[in-house]
């Protein structure tokens, strides 16, 4: 493999999309602490966040293999379905991000250890047996963003010297609780293959229109959470009203269902709203701490909530574009048979045991 290749194919096991919730998350937590604009700071705050959560996605891939290859089949995020990387290679990258993480959050300090050594192990029970949260229903989707929010989030506090108290306490917990409205719709993608491998998610259990409504429950909880927050403006708290209010329009759509590219719409188009949302909180703490004018940071949530919305109705109207291409390098079609014939005969004993 050419090391083009292999940085490429690194790029979109990471998930971009992913990626920079992770960094938004973290970021909050770097303005709550009123340390943003500190390279020395957010630079190891950043690469412990992306270590961190690449050795996640790389060992849930590695966990749901099988899985994957009946959701995901040939998908460029997911190279060990695609062929373009194997298991051994995907656990050396696994270790390799574990370790970069933990020296990243050395340079903040022992308390940032101590937030990726436990992200790290949560990681783990959340992917593999024999405790496997991802598989446990609505419990996953509680515990999930513990992962994605927390873990990048209490890092910036940690930079910063921060107190998880009062107020960044209740950032935290409308970043929470506005993340699980987002997590249970994405098994709306992997319905197909978490019933036939037994993957009890929300979703499955409970059917499309029960998932929309908790959904919607949590969105509006997490923004009315958000929008208690000490320090944030009137404005900040009418842009997050707006884009709750077309959050609920699309939810109740996609109570709905007609048909798989609808709902792969949708959910890309909500999943841009979740980013706005957070990123015009992120955005009001930087630019006060930073000493702008209040005028400033109006104009500022004005001016995102308008892009965003703008983002969401171009995603609902052309869907989503792939833009990262990976250059071809599957293995012969007898090859990827055997393979599949392999996880599959591997899922049946794991299941017999």
């Amino acid at each position: 493999m050419t090391v083009i290749l292999r940085i490429r194919t690194l790029v979109s096991l990471a998930r971009p999309a992913v990626l920079l919730l992770v960094l938004l998350s973290a970021t909050a937590g770097l303005a709550a602490a009123g340390v943003a604009g500190d390279p020395a700071l957010t630079t190891p705050v950043a690469v412990a966040a992306t270590g961190f959560i690449l050795f996640a996605v790389t060992v849930n891939d590695l966990a749901d293999e099988a899985v994957d290859r009946v959701n995901l089949p040939g998908a460029p995020g997911r190279p060990l379905v695609s062929g373009r990387a194997d298991r051994r290679e995907m656990t050396l990258v696994a270790v390799v991000a574990a370790a970069v993480a933990l020296a990243a959050a050395a340079f903040i300090g022992a308390g940032a250890v101590a937030v990726v050594a436990v992200g790290l192990v949560f990681a783990l029970a959340y992917s593999l047996p024999p405790v496997r949260l991802c598989g446990r229903g609505a419990l996953a989707s509680l515990l999930l963003p513990a992962g994605f929010v927390a873990v990048p989030f209490l890092l910036g506090l940690a930079a910063g010297g921060a107190p998880l108290a009062g107020r960044n306490a209740v950032l935290l917990a409308g970043l929470y609780i506005g993340f699980i409205g987002r997590i249970l719709l994405k098994d709306f993608r992997d319905v197909v293959g978490d019933r036939l491998f037994g993957k009890r998610t929300f979703l499955v259990r409970h059917g499309r229109e029960a998932t929309c409504r908790i959904s919607a429950a949590c969105w509006i909880a997490g923004t009315a959470t958000l929008a208690a927050t000490r320090g944030l403006s009137l404005t900040v708290a009418a842009a997050e009203a707006t884009m709750l209010a077309v959050v609920l329009v699309l939810l109740h759509r996609l109570s709905r269902d007609l048909g798989p590219r609808r709902d792969e719409r949708i959910i890309s188009a909500l999943a841009i709203l979740g980013r706005g949302m957070v990123l015009v909180v992120v955005a009001q703490l930087a630019v006060v701490d930073a000493g702008r004018s209040a005028a400033f940071a109006a104009a500022l949530a004005v001016a995102l909530t308008t892009i965003t919305l703008g983002d969401a109705r171009a995603m609902l109207r052309y869907g989503p574009v792939v833009r990262l291409r990976v250059p071809d390098g599957n293995p012969a079609p007898a090859l990827t048979e055997r393979h599949d014939r392999r996880c599959l005969t591997h899922y049946a004993a794991e299941r017999m045991r």
